[in-house]
């Protein structure tokens, strides 16, 4: 039995926690919140041992002082706890995080490590609802998808080749699942490019974004502010496609992309996605089966659940 049990693809968003009473599609809404579920029910009978979980971070632990375009938590893990996310420390396994940084160096994979990493929604997200009532230690791995220059998307695979390579050699008996967190697309109002921002808002971010270290809960407030003044911006087609080709096993034909193609497809939201490939190449980009997907306005955000199973014939 191959050490990674099942591969996950989730969208978050905060404003579940915050703003369900304002939600006008309710069937769509519905049907996610039941997608996550189906996931949790899943992990529960798979029972892992690690959960290691693919996501972004919203400058609440990383900043423009210093963001590296892969980091792995390979000691304490803190949750931020914004908008009623988990808050504080984290289950987590030092060894099994340190043998997998160790094993993806060794095999030529640049990833930073960090033995204090402090995450947010990007990750605890799907802690809170994929692993709801699991006791499961977390191994966060965190993919700069928003501060520019990003990691290629080829170069998202391969960390994810490589990635499940690590597991293998390292897992000594002990059952992973891979996590995926962010996407589908959706367009946040934040500046373009960080050093030329336009506007008092997005002079703000900046300035949120570079000295928020040790204090962002400073900034929170106004942040939010502008996050729920944005107006929707999705992309229907392409999340559709996008699940579509997952389920086909056709993920690895998104690597050609660059940043900007990117962006203009799915919004500056949809770097995110970025997660999801690291995740699919860990799986062998296996054919998987799209759970959900619901076009979310009012949470700014295409809502999308997928699983892929392990296909031990396939490597990227």
């Amino acid at each position: 039995m191959p050490a990674i049990a099942l591969g996950v693809g989730a969208s978050h968003s905060t404003l579940m926690n915050t703003h369900w009473d304002e939600v006008v599609h309710t069937e769509g809404a519905g049907a996610f919140r039941d997608s996550l579920d189906e996931v949790n029910r899943r992990l529960t009978e798979i029972r892992p041992d690690v959960a290691v979980i693919v996501g972004s971070n919203h400058f609440r632990g990383f900043w423009l002082d210093l963001i590296p375009s892969f980091t792995l938590g390979v000691g304490e893990v803190v949750a931020s706890g914004e908008s009623g996310t988990p808050h504080g420390p984290q289950r987590t396994d030092p060894t099994f995080a340190r043998d997998v940084a160790g094993h993806l160096v060794e095999s030529g994979v640049d990833v930073a490590v960090s033995a204090r990493l402090q995450i947010d929604h990007g990750q605890s997200h799907a802690i809170q609802y994929l692993l709801k009532g699991i006791d499961v230690p977390v191994v966060p791995l965190v993919v700069n998808v928003f501060a520019n220059p990003l990691p290629t998307l080829a170069r998202c695979a391969h960390l994810g080749s490589r990635l499940a390579e690590a597991i293998e050699a390292t897992a000594a008996g002990r059952t992973v699942v891979v996590i995926a967190s962010g996407g589908l697309s959706h367009r946040l109002p934040w500046p373009s490019d960080w050093a030329a921002p336009q506007g008092d808002d997005e002079e703000f971010m900046v300035d949120a974004w570079l000295n928020g270290r040790g204090e962002w809960e400073r900034f929170d407030t106004r942040r939010r502010e502008i996050i729920v003044a944005a107006q929707p911006c999705l992309s229907e087609e392409f999340d559709r496609r996008f699940l579509a080709d997952l389920e086909a096993g056709r993920l690895g034909d998104y690597l050609h992309l660059s940043t900007a193609e990117l962006e203009q497809a799915a919004g500056n939201g949809g770097q995110e996605l970025r997660t999801w490939l690291v995740m699919a190449a860990a799986l062998g980009f296996a054919p998987g089966t799209a759970l959900c997907y619901s076009p979310m306005p009012e949470w700014l955000t295409g809502m999308g659940t997928a699983v892929i199973e392990p296909d031990p014939t396939r490597r990227t």
